[in-house]
Formats: C-alpha cells, structure tokens, sequence
C-alpha cells in the first residue's frame, strides 16, 4: 500500500500540539511568503507569527522562506523599516513624532535597505535566533540558539553567536553541489513521503539514486 502524505495546508499538523503551526496556510501578508511544511513552534501563540516574528515589515522588501524549514521558539526576523539615518550627528527619527517635525519626513524616507530576507529549504532556526534585514540563508543550513544572523551563511553551512559567524560545513563543495542537483524539497510529495528514511538519514549517493530511477 502506498503511504499516505502529510497534508500541508492544516494549520496544526499536530492537533495535540497547538503551539506547532505550518506558515503556509497561517500567512496572509502579501510580503511574506513560505513554503510547504516550514513549521514554527511556541508555546504562546504561534498563530501570531506575522506580527510577533516578522518585526518593522512595511515594505517593499519580503521575506521569503522555503519548504520544509523548522523555526524554533522566539525565532525573529528584523526587517528594513526598523532603519534609521546614520549619515548625520542624530539617528533619532524625529518625524514620526508628528507636530512641527513631521514637516521633515523626507528625512527618513527612502533609506537604503539590503533587499529581501531569504531562507532557502530545510533550513533549521533555532530557539531565539534573530535574522537580520537582507540576510540570505542557503538551502540546509543550521543556526543555532540565540544567534544573531547578519551575514550571508553559505548552504549546508552552520552558524552561530552574535554576530553568527560560520562554524562548519556539514558536507564537502562536492556534496553540497549533489545535494543542491538532486533538490528532495522539490520532488513530488508522494516521492518524498516514500522516501523519508533516505532523506533523513540516507547519504547523498542514496538520494540520487532515487532521483536518476524518477529520470
């Protein structure tokens, strides 16, 4: 009997487990955007990610985030709006405080930003890590608790502290290069749902071999 997949459009993929929630089919921001099966986890309300988790998000920038990525706890994304001026004496953004000073607004307008904050696939966030604006994330990287991230970090790269700082690669060039070629997060869902054990604990070499026998 084939097995049955998981189903990625339920909020709560774990009914007993209500802080578990899937942001694919909780998102509604149009500048937000997230693959199947990326899943974050608190206790409090994990329903509330978009303004709890996604902070100073007013545009244009987004925040992108793949497929099967697991954030942890706490996990924080500051994004572009939480700028200010740094090319003069003050930072201090006094037009938004209204009155005579909101005159000046052309002030802290158009400040330069780093683009969208990407996270590729199957990247783990661990308990309270914070992610920078315009941070790139590779495919299979790790970062662990409490990291501050505000540099790229490479796939397949783990990272960590504050400022994170890249710890190791957890493959070599070459495998990282098959792992990318053979891409599991894109197979269809019934491919993966038969092939789980590889993908979690098989090597690269098994997870090509079930990719050539789709070819």
């Amino acid at each position: 009997m084939i097995p049955v997949s998981a189903d990625p459009t339920v909020v709560h993929p774990m009914p007993d487990q209500p802080r578990v929630v899937l942001l694919k089919p909780l998102v509604t921001s149009p500048l937000i955007e997230v693959g199947e099966f990326s899943y974050y986890d608190d206790p409090d309300d994990p329903t509330a990610f978009e303004t709890r988790n996604v902070l100073y998000h007013y545009g244009p920038e987004k925040l992108v985030i793949g497929k099967f990525c697991a954030l942890g706890e706490g996990v924080r994304f500051i994004m572009n709006g939480a700028n200010h001026r740094m090319d003069g004496p003050s930072t201090f953004p006094f037009p938004i405080m209204g009155g005579s000073w909101a005159e000046h607004f052309d002030l802290i307008t158009g400040l330069p930003g780093r683009g969208d904050t990407v996270v590729g696939h199957d990247v783990w966030l661990g308990y309270r890590a914070m992610v920078m604006p315009g941070v790139r994330i590779g495919h299979g990287a790790i970062i662990a608790s409490g990291s501050v991230v505000v540099d790229d970090v490479p796939d397949y790269g783990i990272a960590g502290g504050n400022p994170a700082r890249l710890i190791r690669h957890r493959y070599s060039e070459a495998d990282v290069d098959r792992l990318l070629a053979v891409a599991w997060w894109d197979w269809p869902l019934q491919l993966i749902t038969e092939h789980v054990r590889t993908i979690m604990s098989g090597s690269v070499g098994d997870l090509e071999k079930v990719a050539a026998a789709q070819a």
